[in-house]
């Protein structure tokens, strides 16, 4: 299995097969920082290709998961000095942590106490698995501030539809955990961080059950046929399933099912 990287503003727990990463600075209430951001991309390049990573967890120390971008920041760097090309290039950078998370070939849970706003609720949308505390806050209030929601808006919109993405964006609306569940946006809500951890267990049991090649295959065809035509989707799922059907992870499975055993990539 790949070494991780060092990290300072992560927190790393790779444990049989599943990695957890802990936004560690509590202090700021994990707001995203240049070194958090690429402690989460150097960690998320090293494990890309390492199917023994089985799955990944992303959650916030202090009981508190994101408060989005660190303003103290974007204030010192970006309006006391700097240039527009700086803003231009912090923000494509945000983009590419928001691309990482959300074509990881790996099954993503964000697991969610406290509060996601702003570039935290963006980074969440990207994910396959939404777990949050019934308590939790949510806000997309980058409007009140005078930014927009940039690089944020096609992932919250993949999530949540283009309606209530707009009506979320533009008036900055506060929700909670349970609104969270009905909007579509938390699919699992919790009352206290035990429960979250005790669902997510059972989401682990779920993909260590299927073939983790077959996992990254269909996460890629997902990303492969939105907006595609019909007849495009249709050559690219036959191709995607017949690479699987000749592939070593079918003729285990296929095989394990016929025998009433389980397959070796199983607990």
């Amino acid at each position: 299995m790949t070494d991780l990287p060092q990290t300072s503003a992560l927190d790393l727990d790779l444990e049989q097969g599943w990695l957890t990463i802990w936004f560690d600075r509590p202090e700021k209430r994990n707001a995203f920082t240049a070194a958090l951001v690429a402690d989460l991309h150097a960690v998320l390049d090293v494990v890309r290709d390492d199917r023994g990573v089985r799955g990944i967890t992303i959650r916030g120390r202090g009981g508190v998961f994101c408060a989005g971008g660190d303003l103290k920041a974007f204030k010192a760097d970006f309006q006391a000095g700097g240039s527009r090309d700086d803003v231009v290039a912090m923000s494509k950078a945000g983009a590419a942590i928001f691309d990482a998370v959300n074509t990881m070939p790996q099954v993503v849970i964000v697991l969610i106490e406290g509060a996601a706003m702003a570039g935290g609720f963006g980074l969440a949308c990207c994910a396959d698995v939404v777990l949050c505390e019934s308590g939790a806050r949510f806000a997309m209030t980058e409007t009140m501030i005078g930014l927009s929601p940039a690089q944020i808006a096609p992932f919250v919109i993949q999530k949540l539809g283009p309606a209530t993405a707009r009506r979320l964006m533009l008036t900055a609306a506060r929700f909670d955990g349970a609104e969270a569940k009905q909007l579509g946006f938390a699919d699992f809500v919790a009352d206290s961080a035990a429960e979250l951890e005790a669902i997510e267990g059972q989401l682990r049991k779920q993909v260590r059950a299927c073939a983790p090649g077959a996992i990254a295959a269909t996460k890629a065809l997902i990303g492969e046929i939105q907006g595609l035509p019909r007849d495009q989707v249709i050559a690219v799922a036959a191709e995607n399933f017949a690479e699987r059907m000749v592939g070593d992870e079918a003729r285990e499975g296929i095989a394990a099912f016929l025998d009433k055993r389980k397959p070796d990539w199983a607990d």
